[in-house]
């Protein structure tokens, strides 16, 4: 059965003014399996209108009432949570448990936000004279345009669109085009949850029109994207030309460092799991393994077999632990990097290559013997690859991961206290995580430094971005 996604402007389901749509398929089968509304300028004219109303009225309710929205989004979410996650999947591709912990995910998310909602406070600053009161206030920025990818379609937009609810702000969120009925769930239960009109619209539609139009508009007074490197250039570039602010959270390369002090085996089954999840589809994904001489071989050896244990297939089968790259766009890409790293003498150590003859399935891929001059040890693989070097030490390996530009997420593995310590002051990143997998979670922050970020998507600084801060300086003498 196929499945039509419309817009969301004013508090209602619309269709594009034009009537245009776009095809939908599922990379498992190839099959076209729903359509999704293709908006025009005049479309965003009307969610630009609709997001001006929606936030007179929103930044005017009180933080109490915020918050006791966001909670019942949350709730209506875990008790949808088994709809939406097949949906999901046969969008995304990825396999049914890890869709229906996004959606159990998200709505951890809503309700840590409505929490914070409750905790934007000001403050009063002493006065250098009597009978002054100085005040340093908090409030909403104003109406929002947000931008989304395809491989989280609900976690991503839940960051943006719970963090301007909860802080008073109204929102335009334009959703990935590949995945827009997993977005349209999340929408509609914050809809449900009775969040007046025009507070959250949802549009679709060609990227760079949308962008262009919605970033220039005088109604939008912040900007938010999550996606790749270059885009995220070009919009920080238009959004600086118009003063407007931009949180940025881009994309990432990240290191593994495996020390020879390490536990193996925790090293390689955390990775692994971590690596090979959404099929290595994640900005966060540890891909540049840098294993100390010493434990190379053990290591490899621990990562392939867990790499061999995952079962490739069709995200909707309870056997699948790895679902389709998103596309064949992906496939082509990873497959150009796996024989680019061949062609300059890596090793290929398990997978490699496409599984079956239907669909963008690529294998759980171990390469051995990386150097920096290879194309996959400075592009984003985006894919499920992992990458594999030696080194001799531990300054060689920070020397390597702190090598490219990107800084987003990093890992490491040891049993010294004190090598926890350097790599702390050491590794460039906005988040770092030792002997374990631990990012991503709704009280930590989340977004990276260099050329992987500005600003951050979690934690208690999730709301910082959304906020103006005003000083009120007043005598009654």
């Amino acid at each position: 059965m196929q499945h039509e996604t419309p817009l969301f402007i004013g508090g209602e389901w619309v269709e594009a003014s034009s009537g245009a749509r776009l095809a939908v398929e599922n990379p498992a089968t190839g099959e076209t399996i729903g359509w999704v509304a293709c908006a025009d300028v005049a479309d965003l004219d009307r969610a630009l209108d609709a997001a001006a109303r929606g936030f007179a009225e929103w930044r005017i309710t009180g933080a109490f009432d915020r918050a006791a929205l966001l909670r019942r989004a949350a709730d209506l979410l875990r008790d949808r949570a088994e709809a939406i996650a097949p949906v999901m999947t046969r969008e995304q591709g990825k396999p049914l448990a890890e869709a229906l912990g996004e959606v159990r995910g998200a709505a951890d998310m809503l309700d840590w936000l409505a929490e914070e909602a409750r905790r934007s406070y000001g403050r009063i600053v002493p006065a250098r004279s009597a009978g002054i009161d100085q005040h340093v206030i908090r409030d909403a920025i104003g109406p929002v345009a947000a931008f989304t990818p395809w491989n989280f379609p609900i976690n991503q937009a839940v960051r943006k669109l719970g963090a301007a609810i909860a802080t008073g702000c109204s929102i335009i969120l334009k959703g990935p085009e590949e995945t827009p009925a997993s977005v349209a769930a999340l929408v509609r239960a914050l809809s449900d949850a009775g969040l007046p009109p025009g507070v959250v619209n949802l549009v679709f539609g060609r990227p760079a029109e949308i962008s262009a139009h919605l970033i220039a508009h005088p109604v939008i007074r912040k900007v938010s994207f999550t996606g790749s490197t270059p885009v995220g250039r070009q919009l920080a570039a238009l959004a600086g030309r118009h003063l407007k602010r931009i949180t940025l959270e881009l994309g990432g390369h990240a290191p593994v460092i495996v020390a020879a002090d390490a536990d193996l085996d925790r090293a390689a089954a955390v990775m692994a799991a971590s690596k090979f999840r959404n099929a290595g589809q994640i900005c966060i994904a540890p891909t540049r393994f840098l294993v100390e001489d010493d434990v190379h071989d053990a290591f490899v050896s621990r990562l392939v077999a867990q790499a061999e244990a995952i079962r490739v297939g069709d995200g909707l089968e309870p056997a699948t632990t790895m679902g389709p790259l998103a596309n064949e766009r992906r496939f082509q890409a990873v497959e150009r990097l796996v024989a680019d790293a061949l062609a300059r003498g890596a090793e290929l150590r398990t997978g490699g290559g496409r599984v079956g003859n239907t669909g963008s399935f690529f294998q759980p891929t171990v390469l051995t013997g990386m150097t920096p001059d290879m194309a996959a040890m400075n592009e984003e693989p985006f894919g499920p690859l992992a990458l594999v070097s030696r080194v001799a030490c531990l300054d060689d390996a920070v020397a390597e991961a702190n090598r490219l530009d990107y800084g987003l997420a990093a890992y490491a593995f040891t049993g010294s206290a004190r090598s926890m310590a350097e790599l702390r002051n050491r590794v460039e990143a906005g988040m770092l995580s030792i002997n374990h997998q631990g990012l991503a979670l709704p009280e930590l922050p989340f977004g990276g430094i260099k050329d992987s970020g500005q600003g951050s998507e979690g934690g208690s600084e999730v709301l910082e971005a959304y906020l103006n801060i005003r000083t009120i300086t007043q005598t009654t003498l």
